[in-house]
């Protein structure tokens, strides 16, 4: 009788034990620490510009922190929108990223539609880092200052002509913002990239460029072109010597690349804090410290909330320059 209730027993043992087996490999699955697989960071833009080569090194740093791999994924197309739809429409668990740029502030207002919302289909991570760009002109042009500049161009309108490439991009933006605050008109000139403006600069075809730092540096260090001002709030580590628009002769002027983590809305808090807490560590590693003097960037790493004031203040700067210049993209 004995051996009969044991053998009873043991089935029932047994799904005791399995049942909790398997809660408890449930409980240590529920509770897996973030990250426990690869994040993917997706770059709106084509590989090899400088949003990039931010995000690479980003990536590279965040990688070693969070001791999972960070990935880049490249998705260019319709001015950033194709990639940050993407990013918009993944599951809100942290592993997949948005590298947000300039384009993302200045798209609600070149944009009729957007298929997403510019605010609420993401949540901050970081405000990364802000650049800036160079006003540049010829080597030999009589234009040595942002106040020769102001005052060849009231001198004789429309005679004056800068260079820019990508409609809404920072470089053209910066123009556009410079001829509205200082009350000059110069004749725009499009090129589909930094490269072909720079040329005509050099061959004497347009007067003036703004653009970034990595396109014109090794010139202006040559002495093939002339920087006068940096389009930044303040003054560059980078460039100690140039002086701001808003210094030179355009008070209040201010115009910034900038670089900044989002994720999908609705991500959970604490996996925003340690996304961020990496990021910020990141941008302290000798790596971001060599890219911030090759691309002129400025690290900033601040709290998301940061990220969120900075974009809606320049959202609501650009959209106005926008506005009054008739910007639309075509």
């Amino acid at each position: 009788m004995q051996a009969k209730s044991t053998s009873s027993k043991s089935p029932i043992l047994f799904a005791l034990a399995a049942f909790a087996l398997l809660a408890a490999c449930a409980g240590g699955e529920a509770e897996a620490a973030y990250p426990d697989r690869i994040i993917k960071i997706v770059v709106p833009f084509a590989p090899g510009g400088g949003t990039d080569v931010v995000a690479r090194t980003l990536a590279q740093e965040m990688s070693k922190d969070l001791g999972v791999s960070v990935i880049i994924e490249n998705k260019p197309g319709a001015g950033t929108i194709i990639g940050t739809q993407a990013v918009a429409t993944s599951a809100p668990d942290g592993y997949t990223l948005l590298m947000g740029t300039f384009a993302n502030a200045v798209n609600p207002s070149l944009q009729a539609k957007l298929p997403y919302d510019a605010h609420n289909d993401f949540a901050a991570v970081a405000l990364v880092a802000r650049s800036f760009n160079l006003v540049v002109v010829n080597k030999a042009s009589p234009i040595t200052s942002i106040t020769d500049l102001i005052a060849a161009a009231k001198a004789e309108p429309d005679k004056l002509s800068y260079g820019t490439y990508g409609t809404g991009t920072s470089a053209h933006l910066a123009g556009e913002l410079f001829k509205h605050m200082a009350k000059v008109n110069l004749t725009t000139i499009s090129y589909r990239g930094a490269a072909p403006a720079i040329t005509d600069l050099l061959g004497g075809q347009i007067q003036v460029i703004f653009t970034t730092v990595a396109s014109a540096a090794s010139l202006v260090e040559s002495g093939q072109l002339r920087a006068i001002a940096v389009t930044s709030a303040e003054r560059s580590p980078a460039f100690p010597k140039l002086p701001t628009v808003s210094e030179a002769g355009v008070p209040g002027y201010a115009a910034e690349a900038w670089y900044g983590v989002y994720a999908p809305a609705k991500t959970p808090p604490d996996i925003i804090d340690r996304l961020n807490k990496s990021a910020a560590k990141a941008v302290q590693s000798e790596a971001f410290k060599k890219l911030g003097v090759n691309e002129g960037l400025v690290m900033v790493a601040e709290p998301p909330e940061a990220l969120d004031r900075y974009f809606r203040g320049e959202e609501e700067r650009w959209r106005k320059v926008i506005q009054d210049a008739g910007i639309k993209v075509e």
